[in-house]
């Protein structure tokens, strides 16, 4: 009888202890990011995407004139071209002349303004041909006015009190779908299907993702993947999209907090307290998309040049080596300075590509170090101290041996500081000059206003 009661005052103490040792590791377990179930595409590891405005991008706006350029994009670096929506656009209640790309007539055919099917399926072949991969942007919150579900599935579209259906925020040229419904969601990931299964593309750029429940793109990612693996992007930046659904998000945030760096109103600490939150918030495998511009930023709120003035170039440095993966935008080659109208045609001028030498040396800096990879797989980003000196932004990146420190001046002064990294005298080539250097703890030094420098070297 005593050992019956020793052992369950045992067992109760075990038991107890138990759960608070459950308790303990819960507790601890909330204070870290969470995880992501997203396997990546090998291929998107170290990738670089680039943004096709097709109507605007050659003067005829077609499939086949954009193929030309598809071999200067590859030595640009670019591996994933993201084409903007490709679909016939809505008439009812059309915006401009030409619409809005974003109102989606008809989900499994082409503009014919751009061309027809096979050109589109002869645009992806040739991409793929060269060693690059084509995801396509995808409208699923909303569809033209016109589109023939209004007709034939008025249902699947939301409504206000009256009864009547809507247009989402003040977007007065599309419909909003409602995805309570079962049958929509079928259909929309059926649409998805077409593309991956008739043109062999390799992916979706998603639309306003977070207007779309999550459940769905958890659903649609899993039905995609059956048929390839394929490669996802959110316009979001929420978190619970990384856990099943996409590869990557929008960095929204940190592309906020550049223009606010580039005008003063922020600086070095804010920078620094984005990450710490980031690294916190986000899973450690999510790729987050950095960048200078957009199809949105350009047309609605200015053109890189307008928003970051001369700290255009250090930014772009900063895009291509942060955590993350670097985004080019139809144009920025160029150092296209207009913005392109929305609803109209309106082309970019490609007389000249000034940027592309600067464009192609980050390219394949991010190719030739493994410290600069997407999620998991790069280095972890570790600032390095510049004692008394909150101009100079500087970090290192580092992966087995591979080493890459990037300084940079986000001011719009010249800067003197000295580089603390708490290190032995490193040998290193400076990326853009070819020179070798040695870079040398709490060596004084300065850097141009708006200057950038980035180096690359062995952990020896």
């Amino acid at each position: 009888m005593l050992i019956t009661q020793s052992l369950i005052i045992i067992l109760a103490v075990v038991l107890m202890g138990g759960l608070l040792l459950a308790g303990c590791k819960s507790k601890k377990a909330g204070n870290l990011p969470p995880e992501s179930n997203v396997i990546h595409p090998p291929w998107s590891k170290n990738a670089v995407i680039y943004e096709v405005n097709v109507r605007q991008y050659t003067p005829e706006g077609t499939f086949k004139a954009l193929e030309e350029h598809l071999p200067r994009l590859k030595e640009l670096g670019v591996d994933i071209i993201w084409l903007m929506p490709v679909h016939p656009i809505g008439e009812k209640n059309r915006k401009g002349s030409l619409g809005s790309y974003y109102s989606v007539q008809d989900y499994v055919a082409v503009n014919p303004e751009y061309g027809n099917m096979e050109d589109f399926k002869d645009l992806v072949n040739i991409a793929h041909s060269l060693g690059m991969y084509v995801i396509l942007d995808w409208v699923a919150n909303h569809t033209a006015w016109d589109h023939a579900w209004i007709e034939d599935h008025p249902d699947w579209y939301a409504r206000d009190e009256n009864g009547e259906m809507i247009a989402p925020f003040d977007w007065t040229d599309v419909a909003e779908l409602d995805y309570n419904s079962e049958a929509l969601q079928m259909a929309m990931i059926e649409a998805m299907k077409f593309w991956i299964t008739e043109a062999y593309i390799d992916g979706y750029r998603c639309d306003v993702a977070g207007e779309v429940p999550v459940e769905f793109w958890d659903q649609a990612r899993a039905e995609l993947d059956k048929i390839k693996d394929v490669f996802m992007l959110a316009e979001s930046e929420q978190v619970e999209h990384h856990e099943n659904a996409f590869d990557m998000s929008y960095a929204w945030e940190l592309h906020h907090l550049m223009n606010d760096v580039a005008k003063g109103k922020k600086n070095v600490k804010d920078i620094d307290e984005y990450f710490g939150k980031h690294d916190q918030k986000f899973p450690e495998d999510a790729y987050r998309m950095t960048f200078i511009t957009n199809h949105d930023e350009n047309s609605w709120n200015g053109t890189e040049y307008e928003r970051m003035g001369d700290a255009v170039p250090a930014f772009a440095v900063l895009t291509y080596t942060w955590p993350g993966m670097p985004m080019i935008y139809t144009g920025q080659e160029a150092g296209f300075d207009r913005r392109l109208l929305f609803f109209d045609k309106d082309s970019v001028d490609w007389a000249d590509y000034p940027l592309s030498e600067f464009y192609k040396k980050l390219g394949q800096l991010r190719k030739e170090n493994p410290a600069l990879r997407s999620g998991a797989g790069g280095g972890k980003m570790r600032r390095l101290e510049t004692p008394g000196n909150e101009s100079v932004y500087a970090f290192i990146r580092k992966k087995g041996e591979n080493i890459v420190l990037v300084l940079t001046n986000l001011s719009d002064a010249p800067s003197d500081f000295t580089l603390n990294f708490k290190g032995k005298e490193k040998t290193m080539k400076d990326w853009f000059s070819g020179e070798t250097v040695q870079i040398v703890s709490d060596e004084p030094m300065t850097m141009e206003a708006w200057g950038y420098r980035v180096f690359v070297g062995l952990d020896e």
